[in-house]
């Protein structure tokens, strides 16, 4: 199995987000990289670096206004006397159907849903290079290859077509999804994170061709709160093609796979031609955010029942997994699972 990344992808890094009231240190670090390649490393994959790439895959999914703001958002910022050295929107509008601002404080308001996705001097190169790297993982597995990784970092699946939020700017998943769409009618979306996608599920809430599946910690009490629900699955002639299944939680192994289990006999109806896993591995039981106490044997099983499964083109897709001793291990154990071992 390829794993694809680009040292550039470490290059972001605001050192600090706005939650709970304050300014803490921002977990989602540069050093993530090196632990998840090591990790892929450790099961066998080969590294091939990201390449240059067209903005066309990324004004596919990405609005054009919204990719002009992430571009020079930092540089804009700097213009302004006093200003923190990362971008931080402190105005969230009550709607957004209404004009556009000059402003980039209010388009830092606009353009983004929380104040956990900061822009920094780095961000621009490193956001490309993720959406990039999802982009040229799709294109091997286009090519033939039948698993693919794609170390992203940033992550992407809280960012809408024109939101950032949660660490997230481009949604890599959801431009690899559409990548894939280029050679057949359906592709399907599981995302594995113990957050909710939330971008997700914005970007394809319409669309039948697409379909999204969700496990993760219940938002009714958990980031990020306003979507995730079962309730939500789809509008207009997306009906349908949207399934969310919240945990609880604290929930473990059996709990997940049980709801494993649900996501892919829908995605079996479904009889996608590919398949994106956005792969999140703060899951995990002794992740910093905790939440839904997953195994490093775990992810092992959680892959395994995935391969077992669904015999399809798969795109792996890096989202969340934060700092901890076994984060390369629970990487290292789903990708040798995805592969049969």
């Amino acid at each position: 199995m390829k794993v694809i990344y680009h040292p550039e992808q470490k290059l972001h890094y605001p050192e600090h987000f706005l939650v709970n009231g304050r300014f803490q240190p921002n977990p989602e670090r540069p050093e993530r990289v090196d632990r998840l390649l090591q990790g892929a490393l450790d099961a066998g994959c080969i590294t091939e670096k990201t390449s240059f790439c067209e903005m066309a895959p990324l004004e596919a999914v990405q609005t054009s206004a919204y990719l002009e703001f992430l571009k020079r958002a930092h540089e804009r910022w700097q213009h302004i006397e006093g200003a923190a050295d990362a971008v931080t929107p402190n105005i969230h509008p009550d709607r957004r159907q209404v004009g556009y601002p000059a402003s980039v404080v209010a388009q830092a308001g606009y353009h983004m849903t929380d104040a956990a996705a900061p822009i920094g001097a780095g961000s621009w190169k490193s956001i490309c290079r993720s959406a990039w790297t999802a982009v040229q993982a799709a294109d091997r597995v286009l090519a033939g290859d039948g698993c693919v990784y794609a170390l992203c970092r940033p992550p992407g699946h809280h960012a809408f077509a024109d939101m950032a939020g949660g660490f997230c700017y481009l949604n890599n998943s959801a431009i690899g999804a559409q990548r894939l769409r280029a050679a057949t009618d359906r592709v399907a979306i599981l995302d594995v994170d113990l957050h909710h996608g939330n971008g997700t599920q914005s970007i394809f809430y319409k669309r039948s061709d697409v379909l999204t599946v969700s496990l993760h910690a219940d938002p009714m009490r958990f980031y990020p709160f306003f979507w995730g629900y079962a309730s939500e699955t789809g509008e207009g002639g997306g009906h349908g093609f949207n399934l969310n299944l919240p945990l609880e939680r604290g929930s473990g192994d059996r709990v997940f796979q049980r709801a494993l289990s649900i996501a892919l006999d829908r995605i079996e109806d479904f009889s996608p031609g590919a398949l994106v896993v956005a792969l999140g591995l703060d899951a995990f039981e002794g992740d910093p955010f905790g939440g839904l106490s997953i195994s490093t044997r775990g992810f092992r099983e959680m892959a395994g029942m995935i391969a077992g499964r669904l015999d399809l083109p798969t795109l792996i897709v890096q989202e969340g997994g934060y700092l901890c001793d076994e984060l390369g291990d629970n990487l290292s154990q789903f990708l040798t699972g995805i592969q049969g071992g």
